[in-house]
């Protein structure tokens, strides 16, 4: 078995001009579709390649020899999650049962919005914010290169990508500007109640 880049959830354009269709064709065309094509290549005809996608990761993330696999694994799955975060018109406090759960564990979204933030704002080179649920509670953490909750028995909710090229071309410098347009104008809470 291969794995296949997933298709994208929406048109290349349809996050502009919050997120233009220039950054998406480079970030999704080719970043994610480079992290696929390293996967099947790493894998080759290892027994691991009959394997879902989770079961790599998990099987990969302990084992030095299996780095490589686990860092590309973990970009696929990342990358495919982190355009299901987003939709044209996101953005704003979310709505029903995610809201109250914000509301109990943070104190209300305006602090969850303010750890999101400085989880992105403040991950040290390349990496990802993530809304988690951890231990019946929601979390916010922050994970470097290809790390993710899952290999930490945590779930994700949504994630923003805070490597350079998910914003560079659009933000330059400015990642807490990106931070802010995440939140504002693209999160996709429907896809965080549903992984709920």
């Amino acid at each position: 078995m291969s794995f296949t880049l997933p298709p994208l959830p929406y048109a290349q354009d349809a996050l502009a001009p919050y997120i233009t269709a220039n950054t998406l064709s480079f970030h999704y065309g080719k970043h994610h579709q480079a992290y696929v094509d390293n996967l099947n290549k790493l894998l080759g005809d290892s027994k691991l390649g009959n394997e879902s996608l989770e079961n790599v990761i998990k099987k990969s993330a302990k084992d030095p020899a299996t780095m490589g696999v686990f860092n590309n694994a973990a970009q696929v799955w990342n990358h495919t999650f982190y355009w299901n975060s987003m939709k044209p018109g996101g953005g704003g406090a979310p709505k029903g049962e995610i809201a109250k759960r914000i509301d109990a564990d943070f104190g209300g979204y305006d602090k969850f919005k303010e750890e999101f933030k400085q989880a992105g704002a403040t991950q040290f080179g390349s990496g990802w914010a993530w809304l988690v649920l951890d231990g019946g509670k929601l979390k916010v953490t922050k994970t470097g290169n290809a790390d993710l909750p899952l290999a930490h028995g945590q779930k994700a909710l949504i994630t923003m990508d805070v490597w350079e090229h998910a914003y560079y071309l659009d933000y330059q410098n400015r990642r807490p500007d990106y931070i802010s347009t995440f939140l504002d104008k693209l999160v996709n809470w429907d896809f965080a109640e549903a992984n709920l």
